[in-house]
């Protein structure tokens, strides 16, 4: 009991890390599927559909942020509810980072298919995925406001 501060702070750093990076690993994988199908018609595209591949895996970077975060802020014996706070603060970034990157990943292999048609349309492409992009920034940002007010 009298380090359940901690435990609970701890839990927000892995539930932080571990929902954005499945979502993440999902999204990319998504992603990848669709990418492995273009380049196999037209090599080179491969640059083009790289930049869609890359984005749904930048929630579970937000995740690993948000949980590195949170673990600088541990502290021995520090109260339950500042480790509730630390907790709570990981959700915004556990949650949307994990719906975001699923909804990117389908939003950039859509964008694949896009490119696979019409590769001048690359640009147009990446603003439909980076659109989904901004929810997970947004929720990063309550993080990380949430961590200074927890501390």
């Amino acid at each position: 009991m009298e380090n359940l501060g901690v435990v609970l702070a701890i839990l927000g750093a892995a539930f932080a890390a571990l929902l954005s990076g499945i979502g993440s690993a999902k999204g990319v994988g998504l992603v990848g599927n669709a990418a492995a199908g273009v380049v196999t018609e037209d090599p080179s595209l491969f640059g083009k559909v790289l930049i869609l591949e890359i984005l749904p895996g930048t929630q579970g970077l937000y995740g690993f942020l948000a949980a590195f975060l949170i673990m600088n802020n541990i502290q021995p014996g520090m109260p339950v509810s500042q480790g509730l706070g630390l907790l709570a603060a990981s959700v915004p970034i556990a949650v949307a980072g994990l719906v975001s990157a699923l909804h990117q990943g389908k939003v950039a292999a859509a964008g694949c298919g896009l490119v696979a048609k019409r590769p001048d349309q690359n640009g147009r492409a990446i603003i439909f995925s980076a659109m989904v992009e901004t929810y997970a920034v947004l929720a990063l940002l309550i993080t990380i406001l949430l961590i200074g007010r927890a501390v």
